[in-house]
């Protein structure tokens, strides 16, 4: 589980034809074009909770304006495969986002695809949980939701950011639901 947003990350770069066979800035990075626009993939090597000493670092280097700036990361607040693109906000008590957010001096004007991997069952400790592996039944909602993600990075890629958001969360809002109908069934 731990993984997740580097999962994306790699399927993203393997759909697009971009090889992650780069190494700066602390991250295993890859670069290349979706259409016309160029794309940097970076999966930083640092702990989780130290990202953005290597996010920082490469989004000042290549001079992005955090508006160009998307982070891919685990969510906890989120079902199980869900998946929401968010524009900017706050950290949700994740340190992985908190680090990131350091080092982009404070700011947290750049956007977030978030995957849901649920909450830890019972009183489970939330550290143990995310070092656990998925259950079949989660490694097949994970698996729909790598190639939902890819859909919705090269939506945010061809589309104005906030209409790819409506369109995409408005997809994704009760998916959660229509899956514990499947499962019920």
């Amino acid at each position: 589980m731990l993984q997740i947003g580097f999962e994306m990350i790699d399927t993203f770069a393997e759909s697009v034809g971009i090889q992650m066979n780069l190494v700066n800035f602390k991250a295993i990075m890859g670069q290349g074009f979706v259409d016309d626009l160029p794309v940097i993939l970076a999966m930083p090597q640092t702990y989780m909770n130290l990202s953005g000493e290597s996010s920082g670092p490469l989004a000042a280097y290549y001079k992005l304006p955090l508006n160009r700036v998307l982070v891919v990361h685990d969510d906890m607040q989120l079902p199980c495969g869900v998946l929401r693109l968010q524009e900017k906000g706050g950290h949700g008590c994740h340190n992985g986002l908190k680090s990131v957010m350091n080092h982009f001096r404070g700011n947290r004007e750049f956007a977030r695809l978030r995957i849901g991997i649920g909450k830890p069952p019972g009183q489970m400790d939330p550290k143990a949980f995310l070092l656990q592996k998925f259950s079949m039944g989660a490694r097949e909602r994970m698996d729909k939701a790598l190639a939902e993600g890819v859909d919705a990075l090269k939506l945010v890629l061809s589309k104005d950011f906030g209409e790819s958001w409506r369109l995409f969360n408005v997809e994704q809002k009760y998916k959660h639901l229509r899956q514990h109908t499947v499962i019920a069934a």
